[in-house]
């Protein structure tokens, strides 16, 4: 006999305006199996998702959940029949212990106490018997990464889910924390336990799914065995052509352009973020920086953009001395910046895309004359990037938080990429994005590298910062490891360093 189908969603469309964002979408999951779910950005996995949790109502269609129609609308039905999700960005208070932030909401509100014993009893089962190691009485915000994780699955699990959906769930994880949840989440399945798993990395998915279904332009396209497929085979369905590759031709380097000697920043409360870091960056050079989050990853980009000063050490452009970076310096400079989060500090969302372009030229005389805007040139400027970076927009007015992430992130590449800089710190450039974006991506930075530039690339995509840096460091609690060639390591062998073990 199959395994039980306990998920059926038949027919679901849902249409925002003129947009399409699920047109007639139909899907079953099976007891004990993980179920990749695949799509461009705005291809509408967040839309069905949101369905299923009844935070939308489909405009036609039905969930079945076990057999049972779904009630629509209805979080509180959803969750009530078995199902749980773990987003990307992880719902816990931070202020609070494991134990409570797993016991939160699962006791009656007129209940004068907590039954803490039985519910650490209960928890302490869990871990054990899925491998999900965590302290329950640990203050949430002094986990790692890994560790919240674990506490979100937990929490899932503590309510009884016998459907878990993870969104994006390896974007912040090293690579041992990676084999670690692909571990629990054969463990899961084994007990009967369903999974959708999200994502954008198409390796991860082989590794880890029993079956795929890719959707493109809110429609399902493909539905396949994993075994009977390949990652190549897999994008080509999710973007409708074969993607180009991006390939990494060897140069010289140049002229050293940024030098970082003994530099240590500090916190407002005089904690040291990074400390004694050496660093050289050259001209057709690209050097990554790998880490998990929250090792020093923001100060570093920070001070390289001018939004803090080293407490000590020496920072050099071109040879000279900055004693007193800012970010009007450094763009002077010629430094260009991609910033981690593009909707609050690379973009102003409310704000045309034409003011966007200029936001950090609209004093020089192409675009201002005593003080006045000249709307024309810069409106000619922003139709010029938009056709050369193929930004998808109605027109250089639109407002950009309409735009979809890849848009964003086009936006801003054209923004630092036209003006030719010497330098550029790209933090996280293609988080989110969709697999022909990160390829546009890349190649750009490549193509920058070619001319003349040197970067700075920040990224928590291992698979990324093999193929496009030249030379490679690991950031761990502030500290920065020797640089080693990027074809001398490997993605394990990051990963160690990554959680640790920081000499190789």
């Amino acid at each position: 006999m199959p395994p039980e189908i306990v998920l059926r969603l038949s027919h679901i469309s849902k249409q925002f305006g003129s947009l399409l964002a699920n047109d007639d979408i139909s899907l079953e999951l099976r007891q004990g199996e993980v179920l990749a779910l695949l799509g461009e950005n705005g291809a509408g996995k967040t839309t069905l998702m949101n369905i299923l949790f009844g935070h939308y109502t489909a405009d036609t269609g039905s969930i079945e959940v076990f057999g049972t129609v779904l009630k629509s609308g209805s979080p509180g039905a959803a969750i009530a029949a078995g199902i749980g999700m773990v987003h990307q960005h992880f719902t816990l208070a931070d202020n609070l212990s494991v134990l409570d932030n797993i016991t939160l909401g699962t006791e009656p509100l007129w209940r004068p106490w907590q039954n803490q014993r039985s519910a650490r009893r209960r928890l302490l089962s869990l871990s054990e018997t899925f491998g999900l190691v965590v302290n329950p009485d640990a203050k949430v915000g002094e986990l790692s990464v890994g560790e919240r994780q674990r506490v979100e699955i937990l929490k899932a699990l503590y309510r009884d889910v016998k459907i878990l959906i993870l969104d994006e769930p390896t974007a912040v994880l090293t690579p041992p924390e990676t084999d670690a949840l692909f571990a629990t989440l054969h463990k899961l399945t084994e007990v009967g336990l369903s999974v959708v798993f999200i994502s954008h990395k198409l390796q991860e998915v082989m590794a880890v799914s029993d079956r795929v279904i890719v959707l493109r332009s809110g429609k399902v396209v493909a539905t396949v065995n994993t075994a009977e497929t390949s990652p190549s085979a897999l994008a080509e369905r999710m973007v409708g052509q074969p993607l180009p590759k991006t390939i990494r031709e060897p140069l010289t380097p140049g002229e050293p352009i940024l030098e970082l000697e003994q530099v240590a920043v500090r916190s407002s409360d005089r904690r040291n973020l990074i400390e004694a870091v050496n660093l050289t960056v050259h001209q057709h050079e690209i050097v990554g920086i790998a880490g998990v989050s929250g090792n020093g990853q923001a100060a570093l980009f920070d001070l390289v953009s001018g939004l803090a000063f080293p407490s000590q050490g020496s920072l050099r452009l071109y040879g000279r001395a900055v004693h007193k970076p800012s970010p009007v310096t450094m763009v002077e400079a010629g430094v260009a910046r991609i910033p981690e989060d593009r909707h609050t500090t690379g973009l102003i969302p409310d704000m045309s895309i034409w003011e966007n372009l200029i936001l950090e030229t609209h004093q020089e005389p192409d675009f201002s004359k005593a003080g006045f805007l000249k709307l024309d040139a810069a409106n000619r400027h922003a139709v010029a990037l938009i056709e050369a970076f193929d930004v998808r927009c109605p027109s250089p007015f639109a407002i950009v938080r309409l735009l979809s992430g890849g848009n964003m992130q086009k936006l801003i590449l054209s923004r630092v990429l036209s003006r030719n800089p010497k330098l550029i710190v790209a933090s996280q450039p293609t988080r989110g994005l969709d697999l022909g974006a990160v390829t546009y991506v890349h190649q750009q930075l490549l193509d920058a590298r070619d001319r003349g530039a040197a970067i700075l690339l920040i990224s928590e995509d291992l698979e990324e910062l093999l193929s496009l840096s030249d030379r490679l460091h690991v950031l761990y609690k502030g500290r920065l490891s020797q640089s080693i060639a990027a074809e001398d390591i490997s993605v394990q062998d990051i990963g160690l360093m990554m959680a640790g073990n920081i000499e190789r």
